[in-house]
Order: C-alpha cells, then sequence, then structure tokens
C-alpha cells in the first residue's frame, strides 16, 4: 500500500489556507504595510470617536435632521472640489509626506474643539467651520491614502490588504463609537475630542517610520486641469470601472447616508439618547468586521464583480427595512445585514478598480472613487435630513434604498460584459481605448 501521509509542516499550511489565514500573510510579509496598519488602526479610531462626538453635539445644540445632514456635508463634500488637485498630489508628490501633513492639522482641530467644548464657547456654526476644515484636510488625505497602499504591497497581496484596511477600519467603526459613547456619558464631549487629538499624533509617528516607500508612478508635471480632465477621460471610456462607478455613485447617495443620520433616529425614532446611538453605530461597524474578515478569507478577484452587485441588492433592502420599523431591538439586526454587506461592497469595488486601473492613474481614479465614497453618504445625508424636516427620517430613506434596488437591477443586467475588465489584468491605455470603441466585453 502507497504511503500517502502528509508532512505536518505542509498539512499546517493547508490547514491554513483552508482556514483563509492564508489570505492574510502576503500582506503582513510587508514591513511597511504592518507599520502602516498599526498606526492607521489608531487613528480611525480616533476618527470613528469624532464623528460620532460631532454628530451628537450638532444634534444635542439644534436638534435638526437638516444640521445633522449639512455636518455631513461639512465633512465629507469638499472632496468634491479638491479630489481633482488631490488626485494629482497623490500621482506626483510624496503620498507619506502629504499624509503627515494631514495629520498635523487634523490633531490641532480636534485640539481646537476639545478648547471650545471646555470654555463653552462652542457653537453649531464654530463646529461647522471646524467640521469643514477637517473635511478639507480629509480631502487631500484620502488619495494618498488610498494609493498608498499599492506601493506597500505587491499585486498578489493587495485583495488581502485592501480587506485588512477594511477590517481595520470597520473595528475602528465599532470600537470608537463605544468609546465615545463611554466618553460623553462618564467625562464629556469635549474629552471625546481630545482622545481623537491623541490619536493623530500616534498615526503620524507610525507615518514616520516608514521606510523606502517605492518612487510614484506618476508621470511629468502637467496642468493639473488637464492631469484631472485625463482621468475623468479615462474612466469615463473604461467599459469596465465606468459602470461599477456609477452604480457605486447612485447607491451611495440612495443608502450609505443613513449612518449620518443615525443621531436623530436615536432620539427621535428610537427614544434611546446618545447611548442607542453609540449602540446603532456600533452595530454597524460589527458587521462591517465581519464582512471584512469574510473579503479576507475570499481568494483573488474572480467572480468579485457579482459579489459587489449582489451585496448592493442586500445593502438597500436591509435598509428599506431598517426603515419600516420604530422597535430598536427590531431595527439592529438589518443595521448588522447593511453594515456587512457595506464593507463587502466597498473593498470589493475599490479592489476591482486598483486592480484594473493603469499604475500611472492609480492616484487620480482612486480620488475620483474617494470623492463619490465621501461625497455621496454626505449629500445623501442632506438631502434626506432637508426633507425629513417635513416628511420625518423614515420616509426619505426608504425612497433612496428603492432607487438603489432599482440601478443595482439595471447594472447586473450588464455583469457579463463588465466582470472580465475588472477581474484581469489592466490593458494598456491603447488596448483600452480600442476595446471601448469596439464595445468589447
Amino acid at each position: 500500500m502507497r504511503n500517502t501521509r502528509i508532512p505536518l509542516s505542509l498539512a499546517f499550511d493547508r490547514l491554513r489556507l483552508a482556514a483563509g489565514f492564508g489570505n492574510v500573510a502576503p500582506a503582513f510579509a510587508h514591513r511597511n504595510y504592518r507599520v502602516y496598519v498599526s498606526g492607521n488602526a489608531v487613528g480611525l479610531i480616533g476618527t470613528w470617536l469624532q464623528r460620532v462626538s460631532v454628530g451628537w453635539l450638532a444634534w444635542t445644540l439644534t436638534h435638526s435632521g437638516a444640521w445633522l445632514g449639512i455636518m455631513s456635508m461639512a465633512e465629507f463634500f469638499p472632496v468634491v472640489f479638491l479630489s481633482p488637485l488631490a488626485g494629482v498630489l497623490a500621482d506626483r508628490r510624496n503620498q507619506v509626506s502629504v499624509i503627515r501633513t494631514t495629520q498635523i492639522i487634523g490633531g490641532l482641530q480636534a485640539s481646537l474643539l476639545a478648547l471650545l467644548v471646555y470654555t463653552g464657547a462652542i457653537s453649531i456654526e464654530s463646529l461647522f467651520a471646524l467640521t469643514l476644515l477637517l473635511g478639507i484636510t480629509n480631502s487631500f488625505a484620502q488619495p494618498s491614502r488610498m494609493a498608498l497602499i499599492s506601493n506597500l504591497v505587491d499585486r498578489a497581496a493587495l485583495p488581502s490588504a485592501l480587506a485588512i484596511n477594511s477590517i481595520v477600519f470597520n473595528s475602528a467603526r465599532f470600537i470608537g463609537p463605544a468609546i465615545a459613547g463611554l466618553i460623553i456619558a462618564q467625562a464629556s464631549v469635549g474629552a471625546a475630542f481630545a482622545v481623537n487629538a491623541a490619536t493623530y499624533a500616534i498615526f503620524f509617528a507610525a507615518m514616520t517610520r516608514l521606510r523606502r516607500v517605492p518612487a510614484l508612478s506618476g508621470g511629468a508635471a502637467r496642468n493639473v486641469l488637464k492631469a484631472s480632465a485625463e482621468a475623468y477621460s479615462y474612466v469615463s471610456h473604461h467599459p469596465g470601472i465606468a459602470p461599477m462607478l456609477l452604480l457605486f455613485t447612485i447607491t451611495t447617495i440612495g443608502t450609505r447616508g443613513y449612518v449620518e443620520l443615525f443621531p436623530g433616529f436615536a432620539d427621535d425614532v428610537f427614544q434611546r439618547g446618545a447611548t442607542g446611538l453609540s449602540v446603532l453605530v456600533s452595530t454597524v461597524g460589527l458587521g462591517a468586521i465581519c464582512g471584512g474578515a469574510w473579503m479576507l478569507l475570499r481568494p483573488g478577484l474572480s467572480g468579485l464583480t457579482g459579489v459587489v452587485l449582489g451585496h448592493t441588492l442586500v445593502i438597500s433592502l436591509a435598509i428599506l427595512a431598517f426603515t419600516a420599523t420604530d422597535q430598536f431591538y427590531i431595527a439592529l439586526p438589518f443595521v448588522f445585514i447593511a453594515g456587512t454587506a457595506m464593507v463587502i461592497t466597498g473593498v470589493g469595488a475599490q479592489t476591482l478598480i486598483q486592480a484594473s486601473v493603469e499604475p500611472q492613474m492609480r492616484g487620480r481614479v482612486m480620488a475620483l472613487y474617494g470623492m463619490i465614497f465621501r461625497a455621496g453618504p454626505a449629500l445623501g445625508a442632506v438631502l434626506m435630513g432637508s426633507l425629513s424636516e417635513r416628511f420625518g427620517l423614515r420616509l426619505p430613506l426608504a425612497v433612496g434604498a428603492v432607487i438603489s434596488v432599482a440601478v443595482c437591477a439595471f447594472t447586473w443586467a450588464r455583469q457579463r460584459r463588465i466582470a472580465p475588465l475588472l477581474e484581469s489584468e489592466p490593458p494598456s491605455r491603447g488596448e483600452a481605448n480600442t476595446a471601448a470603441e469596439k464595445g468589447a466585453p
């Protein structure tokens, strides 16, 4: 009888791969990525801590759904105007230096917020102004942060690196609000801003430890507007990226802004106050951690387009169910499901775009993706927050979810055509243009 025994080390490797942990190793094999993730984890906890604190402070100052939308707009909408410049910077300049500079500004902003709250000088106008400053700062940081990942790992490790990033981001979404609720209840909202200021310093320190980050792939200096127009033209003519970004734009406006309305839902709809707000945001984060873990265990790019489309539909239906009840504990499972699906679609869409875009266009294309990712929820929150003054919080959000379902169904019909273009190696610019002209699948 033939000996079929497997060496113990090989058996262990197979078991590890079967469990999905083999997908973690390629990303963490890169020292710079490990350093970046460790600092980013702390910084993101502070980001979510502040986001919840700003929302709660805005609500306690005004008790207005419109103001919740305006605060979201102040933080996220500047990217619409600044993404062209920020994307060019990400392609031309040292991405690490850009991120370090924005960390300094963000830390000063959080410190000033803490000071105004402690002295009693805070007003809705000053809160808006400082939130706008942070929105401008983050608009410059985001394209560099997204483009930097592909300079910290190789292509083979990119899907797992992005999935790990998502787990870190959404772990912070779970931990940050929980910390915020505790600090606000036991100390004050000013203390929450002060803690956030400290997290900026920690992330900045981590960024100083990055070594030998590869040179950027951007071309020679050109006019910023021309360089940005080139990116818009590239995206609009790419038969895979264009429909994915269109789907992402409409569904982001229609559904993802609901998190920004949680202060109103927690207080007015569910009658749960700051504790309810913390539970809602943490539940989204817990679901998001599960979504990120699922993406980490999922190997490769094959079939990822269908995964993104399917979970986009799940988000819309979960949010529709969320709006159908005023019972807190009935709503929570739908919040969890939406959080899970949001991460799967977000990581999936970003992975497909990063994997299929030409390297010299990556910073500018990711700036466009970041603009949609940040400005879409803000625009949706403003529209729904404003409509909530007349129709309440639930109906406008339900309408947005229904529109998202319709757009998802339309894009699903084109899946066979766009999937090969997103899941394969990026063609040269000439090949991409030829495929677009021929309408190749």
